[in-house]
């Protein structure tokens, strides 16, 4: 058998840490011998373990390591990291470390050094004049950068689940269900936003077009107005709808005040792309006076900055839009590591993809009446998000409402 012995460290059981790296060891067909265990007696206290965990091959004990890594187990004989060059852009060694979204350490020149804008599903790349340590997607290594390979040196610390009374915003809190007490989670969040705004944070909403089609817009737009809101990401049909509903009262056509078909409504938002394009970009509608109100108008009024990741069914596009993806995603990637919480709005691809460049600290809400939505998120790793099943033209009123002390 091949065995190394890894550490845990925290609240682990209350996390259920420990339970769940007992579990990931047997269910990849490894063994393991508790060495050590020491729970914590007091809510300050943390708890600590030693495991020995055993595989019939290094393959096997590799991805068993590997996948408790992301769980905050450390390789208990400590290590340097080990680097190994790139020999080809693009290009990374075998058994390069993949990150995680946790904050994340490597054990370098005999110091731990923190691992800068981490993200998941990055490489680690060690900056050996600097002594600094960063994470560079697979499309942006270089030859010649120094690359962390496999586990030894790598410390993850995962948020945990506090011991105190229970927080809105808790580590692996995101079940899915519509059933959850609403006012009591949009209570919680209102509360979040304030103290995140009063020390000077930032919050970012990624929305998509049903934010106008339910007539919430306008809550929205006064959000932004108002100050709560520091970044806007979506796509093309968010600004163009809301656009739309600014210049003929429509979205997808239907009036949104009275829920009216209007004749050749379906037009409306071609027609509000042809009236931006006139003017140049959504800032010019706003200083030629075409765009009159709607979140991309408070955007413009207020310097909130906004991007417009494009996709390969947009109409138009409007001029704004980011039609090279991996521009978007750049641009996304920085803004990511910006905020401190992060607003997803009935978007499933959009909050999918910004729940990939967010880093695990970073307080996230999905809020899709599709519960698979959030499912989604969670199971492709962003299991910090807090789920809320329900419409969002019930949700942003609600949050307004709260925010106001209504």
């Amino acid at each position: 058998m091949y065995k190394r012995t890894i550490g845990l460290s925290g609240h682990i059981i209350d996390s259920l840490t420990l339970t769940r790296t007992m579990g990931i060891i047997m269910d990849k067909g490894g063994e393991f011998d508790i060495l050590e265990i020491n729970v914590g007696r007091k809510k300050s206290d943390v708890s600590k373990a030693r495991i020995e965990v055993s595989a019939n091959s290094p393959e096997l004990l590799e991805s068993i390591l590997d996948e408790l890594s992301v769980l905050g187990a450390s390789i208990d004989e400590l290590k340097e990291v080990q680097l190994v060059a790139s020999t080809k852009d693009k290009v990374a060694p075998e058994g390069f470390y993949s990150s995680s979204n946790h904050t994340t350490h490597v054990y370098y020149d005999g110091n731990w050094i923190p691992v800068e804008d981490i993200e998941m599903d990055c490489l680690v790349v060690v900056d050996e004049k600097d002594k600094r340590a960063f994470v560079k997607p697979i499309a942006e290594v270089k030859s010649g950068d120094k690359i962390v390979v496999g586990l030894d040196g790598v410390k993850v610390s995962p948020p945990h689940r506090s011991r105190d009374e229970q927080q809105v915003f808790e580590f692996m809190n995101s079940e899915v269900s519509s059933e959850k007490p609403l006012m009591t989670l949009i209570e919680g969040i209102a509360e979040e936003m304030k103290e995140i705004k009063s020390r000077g944070g930032k919050i970012g909403v990624v929305g998509g077009p049903a934010i106008v089609h339910t007539g919430s817009g306008k809550y929205l737009a006064s959000l932004i107005k108002e100050g709560y809101i520091d970044i806007i990401m979506a796509g093309n049909a968010l600004a163009t709808h809301d656009i739309e509903s600014n210049l003929f009262g429509t979205s997808l056509g239907i009036e949104i005040e009275t829920g009216r078909i209007v004749g050749h409504g379906h037009t409306h938002h071609m027609r509000a792309i042809n009236k931006i394009n006139r003017s140049g970009s959504i800032k010019d509608a706003v200083e030629d006076g075409t765009l009159t109100g709607g979140i991309m108008y408070e955007c413009v009024k207020n310097d909130v900055p906004f991007v417009l990741a494009g996709s390969i069914r947009d109409d138009g596009p409007l001029p704004d839009v980011i039609t090279d993806v991996i521009d978007a995603q750049k641009l996304m990637r920085k803004y990511a590591q910006e905020v401190d919480m992060v607003l997803m709005i009935s978007t499933m691809l959009h909050s999918i993809a910004m729940g990939n460049l967010l880093p695990s600290r970073v307080k996230s809400i999905c809020v899709d009446i599709n519960p698979s939505t959030v499912t989604k998120l969670s199971d492709r790793g962003s299991a910090q998000v807090v789920g809320i099943v329900t419409d969002i033209g019930t949700f942003l009123p609600l949050l307004y409402n709260a925010l106001h002390g209504d």
